[in-house]
C-alpha cells in the first residue's frame, strides 16, 4: 500500500501537471520570482534610510 500508492500518485501527478502545462497558459514561475525580487530590490533602494555614519567607530 504504501510504496506502490505512493508511486502511482507521483505519476499521475506528473501526467496531469504535464497536461496542463501543455494545453493551458500556465504562467513561467522562475520570470514572475526575479521580477518580485527586482521590484523589491528596487523598492528597497529607494525607500530605505540612509546610514548615519557617525555611528560608526
Amino acid at each position: 500500500m504504501g510504496i506502490g500508492k505512493t508511486c502511482f500518485l507521483f505519476t499521475m501527478g506528473t501526467a496531469y501537471g504535464v497536461y496542463v502545462a501543455q494545453n493551458y497558459n500556465v504562467p513561467n514561475i522562475k520570470k514572475l520570482t526575479n521580477t518580485g525580487l527586482v521590484i523589491a530590490k528596487h523598492i528597497k533602494e529607494n525607500y530605505r534610510k540612509p546610514n548615519n555614519r557617525d555611528d560608526v567607530n
